[in-house]
């Protein structure tokens, strides 16, 4: 295991200690909260949005023990039409999510940006191929 590993696990528990009121349960598929949200951005604000739409889904994914995804992404013929990927570990994880600093700067902050949002709740297929995933992105 190289340095920043060992330094991004040490930080991981002791973030997690200190948070243990946000700490998920072990890893149940069953209870993830998983969606997809579409968000259509008005092009005028396009750059500024996809500025904080990153600032939010790293602080998320860093500050939050139960955020397993905030993965934004864009249409690659229309860059304005927006898709985030979260997944959360529970329906706890997810509520302390929306009153989190950073979601609340995230979402009073881009309001006028915002043109459409739709928001899709999502069941998992095959959730034990979850830690899959991850162990296979550790390989490459």
């Amino acid at each position: 295991m190289n340095l920043q590993r060992v330094l991004l696990v040490i930080s991981i528990i002791l973030l997690g200690n200190s948070c243990d009121n946000m700490k998920p349960k072990a890893f149940n598929s069953n209870e993830m909260i998983i969606r997809i949200s579409e968000i259509g951005i008005d092009s005028i604000y396009l750059n500024e949005y996809i500025r904080i739409l990153k600032d939010e889904s790293e602080s998320s994914v860093r500050l939050e023990p139960g955020v397993i995804s905030i993965y934004p992404m864009f249409q690659k013929e229309n860059p304005t039409e927006i898709r985030i990927l979260e997944i959360y570990a529970n329906k706890e994880a997810y509520e302390s999510h929306l009153q989190t600093p950073h979601f609340k700067i995230y979402k009073t902050s881009t309001l006028k940006m915002v043109k459409s949002l739709k928001l899709m709740d999502m069941k998992a297929i095959d959730g034990n191929t979850m830690d899959k995933i991850f162990k296979k992105l550790d390989q490459l």
